[in-house]
C-alpha cells in the first residue's frame, strides 16, 4: 500500500472519530494536536489551540495556579508534548480533519477541471511568517484580556477571529450559527465579521491552492517548534538523489528544503506536514525515508514510484 492510500484511510477514519466520536462515547480532551474543533457538536477531541487560549484567559486564576486548575492546565500540556512527540507532524499530514476537508477541496477543483493556484515558493515563504503572528495573538491576546486591555468579548481570540476550521467544521455535525454575525456590540460585530471574512477567503483560497491554511496554521508552528523531541522525522541520504526535483513537484506544501538539500540528512522543515508524497513519488530507492526514532518507517522506492506514475496515467 502507498503511503497516499494509507493517509487517505487514515484521514478518513480519523475524520469519523474527531468529528462524531462524543456521540458514541469517544473523548480524547483539549490536547490533541491537530483542529478536532471544539464547536462541533459530539466531537471525539478538541484541538490544543483552544485549551492553551482558554487557561491563559480564564482557566487559571493567580490564586489557583498552585491548585487543580493549574494541575489540570499543565496535564493537557504534557499530554500535548506527548503527543507531538510520538507523531510529530503527521497530526497534520494523516490526522487534521480540516487537513482533510482542504484534501476534499482539492480533489473537487480537479475533478471539475479548474487549474488551481500557483504561488512561487518565496512569496509562500514570506506568507508563512503569518502562523508566527496568529500564534503570538492566541498567547497575548488572552493576556491582554486579563490585563483589561482588551474587552472580554475577544475571548478566544484566535478561534473566534482567525481560524476557519470553527465555522466549517461545525456544518459536518448540522450545525450553520457560526455562519451567523453578532451586532450585540461592536466588539461581536468586529469579531463575528472578522471570521465571516477570513472563512470566506480562506475558502475561496483552499479551494485554488492545496492545503493554502496549513501555511498560516499556528499549531504547526507549536508543533514545529518540539522538533527536538519529536521521535518521526523527513530524512533525505543526498548521495542517494538524482536531483530530478520530482519531490518538489509533489510537495503540495511547495517545499523546497527536501530537493535542494545536499549534505544534511534532516529535512523536515516547519511547512512539512509529513504526507509521504515525496517519499511515494521518490524514483531513487532509499533517498527518502520517514523515521521514528531513527528507525525507518517507509523508505523511497523506484518500483513503488512507477507503479504510482502508471496509476495517475490511466486516472
Amino acid at each position: 500500500m502507498s503511503l497516499k492510500s494509507l493517509r487517505l484511510l487514515v484521514q478518513h477514519a480519523s475524520f469519523v472519530v474527531l468529528i462524531y466520536g462524543g456521540r458514541f462515547g469517544v473523548r480524547l480532551g483539549p490536547g490533541v494536536p491537530c483542529f478536532a474543533c471544539p464547536y462541533v457538536n459530539g466531537c471525539g477531541g478538541q484541538c490544543y489551540l483552544m485549551g492553551l487560549q482558554g487557561y491563559i484567559g480564564f482557566g487559571i486564576s493567580a490564586a489557583d495556579f498552585w491548585g487543580f486548575e493549574g494541575a489540570r492546565a499543565l496535564f493537557w500540556f504534557l499530554v500535548f508534548v506527548v503527543l507531538v512527540a510520538l507523531l510529530g507532524k503527521l497530526w497534520c499530514g494523516f490526522v487534521c480533519p480540516f487537513g482533510l476537508f482542504q484534501d476534499w477541496l482539492t480533489m473537487l477543483r480537479r475533478r471539475l477541471g479548474f487549474s488551481g493556484l500557483k504561488i512561487a515558493p518565496e512569496t509562500m515563504a514570506k506568507l508563512g511568517i503569518v502562523k508566527y503572528v496568529l500564534l503570538a495573538w492566541l498567547v497575548l491576546g488572552p493576556i491582554m484580556i486579563n490585563l483589561g486591555i482588551l474587552h472580554r468579548d475577544f475571548y478566544l481570540p484566535f478561534c473566534q477571529m482567525f481560524c476557519p476550521a470553527k465555522p466549517i467544521l461545525p456544518v459536518f455535525g448540522g450545525e450553520l450559527r457560526h455562519f451567523a454575525l453578532d451586532v450585540t456590540n461592536l466588539v461581536t460585530t468586529i469579531v463575528t465579521s472578522t471570521s465571516l471574512a477570513v472563512t470566506g477567503g480562506t475558502l475561496a483560497a483552499m479551494f485554488a491552492r492545496p492545503r493554502f491554511f496549513c501555511v498560516f496554521c499556528p499549531l504547526l508552528a507549536m508543533i514545529h517548534f518540539l522538533k527536538p523531541v519529536t521521535l518521526l522525522a523527513l530524512k533525505k541520504e543526498p548521495a542517494l538523489c538524482h536531483g530530478c526535483g520530482t519531490c518538489r513537484r509533489v510537495c503540495f506544501m511547495d517545499v523546497e528544503k527536501v530537493w535542494l538539500e545536499k549534505a544534511e540528512s534532516d529535512v523536515q522543515c516547519v511547512d512539512c506536514v509529513n504526507c509521504g508524497e515525496c517519499v511515494d513519488s521518490c524514483s531513487a530507492s532509499g533517498a527518502l525515508r520517514l523515521t521514528f526514532a531513527g528507525k525507518p518507517l517507509a523508505k523511497s522506492s523506484r518500483a513503488r514510484s512507477l507503479g504510482l506514475k502508471k496509476h495517475r496515467g490511466a486516472a
